[in-house]
């Protein structure tokens, strides 16, 4: 017969009641270690933007990760550009986004919302030696710029007569304004007077404050479980005086008191079967798909004949015999093939004439210009050593025989050389006019309307991503097998040899 050992027993008792005690802390708070991916736009202070070693800050942030803290669960942010965080909520590649985004009855009909969280309004910003615009009714006819996606953006459309220029974030549309490209910024108050005193943008003044009522809410995904757990930390920091002190360490006042529901209802969106409402989107968006596809085609076609022209000369003086003539088309060269066309874009846009300014020196870029110029200089970069390897693959003794006959330099170069290396190009300059009708999309970032920006504005107000998306890829698709086909037969008519086979059969 076994001998009962109490101790032995006493120590599976501990055992099996710790793990008892274990499955019912997990059952009572399930939420507990979880960890949410947020969405956010970091480039909009004092709301959320990136701080000096590159970490997260801002008043939304802090109170993420305060409501995170009281509902015991983790947040993994996400940066986002604004107008593509509904389609990720939609997709549900993101749990959920804090990112100052304004609770509005359309976003409700897409995503659910949390209870309010920040009472805001729109403002009115000008340059300070602005005296014609007083008030929102001063903006008929004038140049707007605004956030894309945003209720200031809305708020623009209504404006009779009004030009409307659409950039990717808030410093982008008052730099734009700093420029003195347009004559004034609808905005978020609170995020254009702190620009304004804690940036370099002193000439610059709100003229008209709080045109609209508006709050902030933290979006997820329809009918996402996410929300109540959300809410509930809200609900404890509003509570317990968290969220006052998060408010007064950013706005240096006491917050107002905020409604406890959303002010439009979270419900589903009624309509059509989804097959037939995507097909009804495309339709409708393809006209102004394509009006903005005849504008990269324009912006493409003046690229690159400016760009074959600047490019040409550039590769021409890589082969001189002059070394510092040399020295400076490779540095060019480099430059412009070492630096992302992004940047190149920015700094001719936005920089060159804020430095002139500061000069005082006044100079603005009409936007077209600016394209034009940035998608050339970046081009004839690429074009110049297509044009280097066309002239070099030429057989030196060409060149030997034309000067025999009493042609210069000029002339071998011009009747003898060239015409043979273009024939050689065409291939490879067709590869960079493809390259360039798809690189015209970065220029969407100056608010240049062309085919990209135009279906990021029909998403802007209906968020139906991947339709105006796939449309627009349809559309690239066309244009670059139209070049492609236009090359071709090129290449075949520049040739004499398969000309003539051609027309022989």
């Amino acid at each position: 017969m076994a001998k009962f050992d109490l101790g032995r027993w006493l120590r599976w008792c501990v055992v099996v009641g710790f793990s008892c005690l274990l499955l019912v802390g997990c059952a009572v708070n399930p939420s507990a270690g979880k960890t949410l991916q947020i969405a956010t736009e970091p480039a909009f202070p004092p709301f959320e933007f990136q701080g000096q070693g590159g970490e997260l800050q801002g008043f939304s942030i802090d109170l993420m990760n305060a409501i995170a803290s009281s509902a015991n669960f983790k947040v993994d942010f996400q940066s986002l550009p604004f107008d593509g965080i509904i389609p990720a909520l939609k997709g549900k590649t993101v749990d959920a986004a804090i990112s100052s985004i304004t609770i509005t009855q359309e976003r409700a009909k897409t995503i659910d919302f949390s209870r309010p969280y920040f009472k805001a309004g729109l403002a009115i910003a000008i340059r300070a030696d602005n005296q014609n615009i007083t008030g929102f009714d001063s903006l008929k006819n004038k140049k707007i710029a605004v956030q894309i996606g945003t209720t200031g953006a809305a708020k623009a459309k209504s404006i009779p007569g009004v030009q409307i220029r659409s950039f990717d974030s808030a410093p982008l549309a008052l730099q734009e304004l700093f420029n003195g490209n347009v004559d004034a910024v609808i905005n978020d108050a609170p995020v254009t007077l702190y620009a304004i005193n804690t940036r370099n943008l002193q000439g610059i003044k709100i003229v008209q404050q709080l045109l609209t009522e508006e709050f902030y809410g933290i979006a997820t995904a329809k009918n996402s479980p996410n929300l109540v757990l959300i809410n509930n930390g809200l609900d404890r920091v509003l509570k317990n005086g968290t969220y006052s002190q998060i408010y007064r360490k950013w706005f240096k006042t006491e917050p107002p008191s905020l409604p406890v529901k959303s002010p439009f209802e979270n419900k589903s969106k009624a309509g059509a079967p989804k097959i037939l409402t995507s097909i009804d989107v495309i339709l409708q968006a393809f006209p102004t798909l394509l009006q903005g596809a005849l504008v990269t085609l324009q912006l493409t076609i003046l690229s690159v004949v400016f760009g074959l022209i600047g490019g040409s000369l550039i590769g021409i003086v890589r082969l001189s015999h002059i070394a510092p003539v040399r020295w400076v088309a490779r540095a060019y060269v480099d430059f412009f093939r070492g630096t992302p066309l992004l940047l190149q874009i920015f700094i001719i846009y936005f920089g060159l004439p804020a430095i002139l300014q500061e000069l005082g020196l006044t100079f603005t870029f009409d936007r077209l210009t600016a394209g034009v110029i940035a998608l050339s200089l970046n081009s004839a970069a690429y074009i110049a050593e297509i044009v280097r390897g066309g002239i070099q693959s030429i057989e030196s003794g060409q060149a030997e025989a034309a000067q025999s006959l009493g042609l210069n330099s000029v002339q071998i170069m011009s009747y003898v050389i060239f015409p043979q290396a273009f024939r050689r190009m065409i291939p490879p300059l067709g590869n960079e006019f493809i390259g360039l009708l798809k690189d015209t999309s970065l220029v969407s970032v100056i608010g240049f309307e062309e085919l990209v920006r135009k279906g990021q504005l029909i998403i802007a107000d209906n968020y139906r991503v991947f339709e105006i998306y796939v449309d627009i890829s349809v559309i690239y698709l066309c244009l670059t097998l139209l070049s492609s086909q236009a090359f071709s037969r090129l290449e075949v008519w520049m040739n004499p040899v398969k000309r003539h086979k051609r027309y022989d059969t």
